[in-house]
């Protein structure tokens, strides 16, 4: 269990979704730099596993050498870093929120291995250790916790990907009520060709969507071939053929018909860690590019002196910088209100799952911008390079092929903008967003003499968040007022409205933490950073708040409307050439990533 010294001693636990209608204090977000000694003794653990133990051997996953992975997650095991999110009684550390995205940070250096260690410890065990029995999770938990074991979660198949509702494995109840026998194939189970474990979904008699726990050593489960894929070369991807396999009833995880609560639920926390992984596989991309820069030379000087190069270099930190500090302010809220509860009693893990749950539009963001952003990092990185950039002796070239994968595992990009702005509105149908109020009093001041000047020798960063938010108020009402409850269907319209939504929560967060460490002398490149987001995020909110009112009025609302988006987004010259300059002079002086 964790401890109250565990616990951050900031941080708060607002509604989620509730960035869009409040202001918060600075000091109301946790940010890296309040870590606790306990999840800096866990990440010193991790960074050190993998600078030791897997860095030296990255040409042997890369290569699938037979037993490699088995070991190093054995290894894992017996450091911790397989039980960080598992209770104490079965072998867990029982550790925070916040102490699993520092593994997943770490870990995330090397993107194969980071597959494989994922694939286990979030999806392949989450699903135990919330909708578990008892019985079930004595059983299994101790073995997976410790590495002994690997495991694996199958749910995409041939014909269901984004769609996993669609699945067309078949359980059937024996005659004799004993057992489900289970009958079709799975596709893309990262771990497959290794694991011992497999949480299956599969529809009971057809129509009855329904997750079941089966071992690798019964007859019947049979993992196909290694899938020969474009990066993550060293994890196993493979097929499950599931042939006449009886599954005891017992083994049934969590309720018939139920497979879809475990499904969606674990993926939230699946959404937080791919961000937390892009964290420690973007801080390595930017020191490999400084390093190549300051050595590389062009024109008798090296190419870090260069302005295009040093622009490249300070847009990767931005991102970086945004990306951390959504990813631990998330984590920190869960933390937040899940303050207190334990993994006793009849309904522990539910309480648990529902403080994950109130954050699934902030998790479903952390997804959608921190894949895009190593993207960046990682296309800018091979262009750094040049031409060594497309050559295999340099390690851009790999995290280039293995960054990729993350805008489509844990739910593609698009289904994670269509669920922000769809989540969004079900909670405003709700009442837990007062989502229709907002929209009317941002109309109403962005109509009225209420918005003053603002000049950036002010520090207007807040004003100008807070016009974003209104900007996006009145777009989303006129979608919403325009197609009610077809939005849905105008995918494109979802989208940009979920645009503006994921750059507000990215540079608020990016904010929030700048001004924490401004008030504790610490900012470096923190605020510079900051005022870039805020910045972006006003152009971005025109560009995307116009095209959302375009698809939803016409005529002299039209017209009336697109002028207020104007008053909400206008924003003053900011010299940003200057400003990247000062924070790539801070990178090459480091040769690494700094706040």
């Amino acid at each position: 269990m964790a401890t109250t010294e565990s616990i951050p001693k900031t941080g708060a636990a607002p509604a989620g979704g509730g960035f869009l209608l409040e202001d918060f204090p600075a000091e109301t977000a946790f940010i890296p730099e309040d870590f606790t000694e306990e999840q800096r003794h866990i990440e010193s653990t991790a960074d050190r596993f993998v600078t030791e133990e897997v860095f030296p051997r990255i040409e042997q996953f890369e290569a699938q050498e037979p037993g490699l992975c088995r070991k190093l997650m054995r290894q894992a095991g017996d450091l911790g870093l397989l039980a960080v999110g598992v209770p104490e009684p079965y072998g867990g550390l029982e550790l925070d929120m916040t102490s699993g995205q520092v593994v997943a940070e770490r870990i995330g250096r090397y993107a194969s291995f980071s597959t494989t260690y994922g694939a286990h410890t979030h999806i392949g065990t989450l699903p135990l250790v919330f909708f578990g029995t008892e019985d079930q999770k004595q059983r299994y938990l101790p073995r997976i916790s410790s590495g002994e074991w690997i495991a694996a979660y199958c749910l995409s198949e041939p014909h269901a990907g984004s769609d996993a509702l669609a699945s067309r494995t078949r359980a059937e109840l024996s005659a004799d009520g004993r057992h489900y026998i289970l009958n079709g194939e799975k596709m893309w189970v990262s771990n497959g060709g290794w694991a011992d474990f497999y949480t299956v979904f599969a529809k009971v008699d057809g129509e009855k969507f329904t997750a079941f726990l089966i071992e690798r050593s019964w007859e019947g489960v049979k993992p196909g071939a290694e899938e020969q894929k474009m990066g993550i070369k060293g994890s196993s991807t493979t097929p499950l053929v599931l042939d006449e396999v009886a599954v005891p009833v017992e083994n049934v995880l969590g309720e018939i018909g139920r497979g879809h609560l475990i499904a969606f639920n674990i993926l939230n926390i699946g959404r937080l860690e791919l961000g937390a992984a892009c964290i420690g596989g973007g801080e390595d991309v930017i020191a490999s590019t400084i390093e190549y820069a300051k050595q590389r030379q062009a024109f008798g000087r090296p190419i870090s002196d260069f302005g295009l190069i040093r622009h490249k270099l300070a847009q990767m930190a931005v991102y970086l910088f945004a990306t951390e500090s959504i990813v631990y302010r998330t984590s920190g809220m869960i933390d937040a209100r899940s303050a207190g509860l334990d993994w006793t009693g009849e309904h522990s893990a539910r309480a648990h799952l529902k403080a994950i749950e109130e954050y699934a539009v902030e998790c479903s963001i952390v997804k959608v911008y921190s894949s895009e952003s190593l993207d960046y990092l990682v296309d800018e990185g091979v262009q750094v390079h040049g031409g060594y950039g497309f050559h295999q002796d340099y390690s851009i070239e790999r995290a280039y092929r293995d960054a990729r994968i993350n805008r489509i595992y844990e739910g593609t990009n698009e289904i994670n903008r269509l669920l922000i702005t769809g989540m969004l509105l079900k909670r405003a149908a709700q009442k837990r967003l007062d989502l229709g109020t907002a929209a009317r009093n941002a109309m109403n001041e962005a109509i009225g003499d209420a918005l003053g000047n603002v000049d950036w020798a002010g520090s207007p960063e807040r004003e100008l968040l807070r016009r974003a938010k209104q900007a996006t108020h009145i777009c989303a009402g006129a979608a919403w007022q325009r197609f009610g409850d077809r939005l849905e269907q105008q995918q494109e319209v979802v989208a940009a409205v979920s645009g503006m939504v994921i750059g507000i929560y990215a540079a608020e967060s990016a904010l929030l933490r700048a001004e924490k460490l401004q008030a504790r002398g610490r900012d470096k490149n923190a605020r510079d950073m900051a005022r870039l987001l805020v910045f972006d995020l006003l152009t971005d909110a025109r560009s995307l708040g116009s095209t959302t009112l375009a698809a939803s009025l016409d005529g002299e609302a039209l017209v009336h409307t697109e002028r207020l988006l104007r008053r909400l987004t206008d924003c003053p010259a900011l010299d940003t050439i200057a400003i990247r300059r000062r924070i790539a002079e801070h990178l090459i002086a480091a040769e690494r990533f700094v706040v």
